[in-house]
């Protein structure tokens, strides 16, 4: 009876793997019909969705055995009694484990985030880099454990898009089925993150795919809404912050008031931003000149952090609960604008020093500050006329942050979602727009794009300024014995002149050529080891090149207004 009890197990486990493989196998050959992609999402959104609350749980409980606390809300005031060698020791040893993980796992020891999901998107396919992502995701786990000063959104988002990255593989997706996925998992593990459906279907539809494509919306939302359950199943159905009682508007007539405080925060939020870059560029020459070890990078910047938060241990993790008590009006004028400060230098100091973490967390709680100074200020002038200043602190706090992400949209939802209260729409979204209008004009765009811009990747102008990039040369060349091709007497003159392009070039060099040149045609040669010549392979027509591009655009066209 025992051995017909296994039998029967052991043929129904083989039953359910041949299914598993000849669902696979369909998979690959027909792609997704309509149901199963939406399965398929459904999946992607609960893995997604618990990826990024264990990642917040595992932070915690490594933060809590680190610190000595079980409230890491507090983390602050537990670091304010601490001897202070361990205050500094312990970003120093997390440090070294991010440069040693960096170094190890990614060529250029950076950490993976949202503007690598942002490019995978538009220019991968939907993909993202599995090993690196990884990576990514163990040190921004040890950095925010250790005293670094970030946001856990960024390398939650990444490890989602290596989830979506390995079913795009395992299904062989095409470009439009790997970015609607891709989609899905961002909206699945920011949705968790922060207790946000709405907030997190629409983060990966303006900030992630940059379209609001109606065929991506259903399963990005069945992604997101997954999430959330798993979120709620495991953390429970709470806000993030809990708001004072009084955040409504007094009267309408405090409208302009948030239209400045809308100004304010665009130059925060740029502020922020061009820290950061500064920061980074400034690690760049000192380790470049100083010869520094890449792995031993990290170590410094959280000597640096370490120094910091013996001053102001408020500078110490994710920082919620100084935003709360900010949103709660528990801080006086000048502790806000001097953790505006602070926390701006540590930020920067934390992503310069490539320790790993996103910037979504940090522009929340600088936004809150800020929101809460100018409320101070406002409340005490205009007395008569105002509301609470912990309503500033609301609008101020999604008014950097939208600026940041440069999503408004969601952004304005996350703020709603994680307080809860959706009474005080109007002054949010006035603050929101006028800071998101006044930082795209100083920045490209927003941080991530901004991020990508300084690497050479032009996405901020759109499809038509970044699609040339997708093309390699060779892939759109006529070859040397192709008919119709050039003449090749004439092409080896043309190289002699030094008029040529290197086969593995893009589109995106050669276009410039074809305008400065004024030719019809440019030889493609592969260009061999020093003082070797080059071999010729064909040429590359100036009609070819704009006719693939052409197809791009009207392929991107196609799948945005489907």
């Amino acid at each position: 009876m025992v051995e017909q009890t296994r039998t029967a197990i052991r043929k129904g486990i083989d039953i359910c793997l041949s299914t598993i493989g000849d669902g696979l196998r369909v998979l690959r050959a027909r792609g997704p019909s309509q149901f199963q992609f939406w399965m398929i999402a459904l999946c992607i959104g609960i893995s997604a969705g618990l990826a990024a609350v264990l990642f917040r749980l595992g932070v915690e409980e490594f933060q809590s055995l680190v610190y000595g606390t079980e409230n890491v809300s507090r983390i602050h005031r537990v670091a304010a009694r601490l001897d202070w060698y361990w205050v500094v020791l312990i970003p120093v040893c997390g440090g070294l484990a991010v440069g040693l993980i960096l170094d190890r796992f990614t060529p250029d020891g950076r950490v993976r985030t949202v503007s690598d999901v942002i490019q995978g998107a538009a220019l991968n396919d939907g993909r993202v880099e599995g090993k690196a992502g990884l990576a990514s995701a163990a040190a921004s786990f040890i950095t925010l454990s250790t005293g670094g000063s970030s946001g856990r959104e960024g390398p939650v988002v990444h490890l989602a898009g290596v989830i979506s990255t390995w079913v795009s593989r395992a299904i062989r997706a095409d470009g439009m089925t790997g970015r609607d996925l891709l989609g899905c998992a961002v909206a699945g593990a920011v949705s968790a993150s922060f207790n946000a459906p709405i907030a997190g279907a629409l983060f990966a539809l303006e900030v992630v795919l940059r379209h609001f494509a109606v065929h991506a919306f259903a399963p990005i939302v069945i992604a997101s809404v997954a999430g959330t359950v798993v979120s709620r199943l495991i953390m429970g159905d709470v806000t993030e912050y809990v708001l004072s009682a009084q955040t409504a508007l007094a009267f309408y007539v405090e409208l302009p008031a948030f239209l400045i405080l809308g100004i304010v925060c665009g130059f925060v939020a740029v502020a922020l931003m061009l820290a950061i870059f500064w920061a980074d560029d400034l690690g760049n020459a000192i380790q470049k000149r100083s010869r520094l070890p890449r792995y031993l990078r990290p170590a410094v910047a959280g000597l640096l952090l370490g120094l910091l938060a013996l001053v102001w241990p408020h500078i110490i993790g994710v920082g919620y609960g100084v935003t709360s008590e900010a949103l709660s009006g528990r801080l006086l004028f000048w502790q806000a604008v001097v953790f505006v400060i602070i926390k701006i230098v540590a930020t920067a100091i934390t992503m310069g020093g490539r320790m790993g973490g996103g910037v979504f967390s940090p522009s929340l709680m600088v936004g809150a500050m800020t929101g809460l100074a100018f409320g101070i200020i406002a409340t005490g002038v205009f007395p008569d006329v105002s509301g609470s200043p912990t309503l500033y602190a609301l609008a101020g706090m999604g008014a950097v942050a939208a600026a940041v992400l440069g999503a408004p949209i969601s952004t304005t939802l996350i703020v709603f979602e994680l307080t809860g209260d959706w009474q005080t729409g109007l002054a949010v979204m006035v603050a929101v727009s006028l800071s998101t209008a006044l930082a795209s004009r100083l920045v490209d765009r927003s941080f991530f794009l901004t991020q990508l811009e300084r690497r050479g990747v032009h996405l901020a102008a759109g499809p038509q300024a970044y699609l040339l990039a997708t093309f390699k040369v060779a892939s759109v060349m006529r070859a040397k014995d192709a008919p119709r091709s050039a003449d090749e007497d004439r092409c080896w003159e043309m190289i002699g002149e030094g008029t040529y392009i290197d086969a593995n070039a893009t589109l995106e060099r050669a276009m410039p050529l074809f305008e400065k040149l004024g030719v019809s045609y440019i030889p493609v040669v592969r260009l061999g080891g020093e003082g070797d010549p080059p071999e010729l392979w064909g040429a590359l027509f100036h009609v070819d090149a704009l006719r693939a591009f052409n197809r791009a655009l009207a392929e991107t066209a196609a799948e945005e207004h489907s």
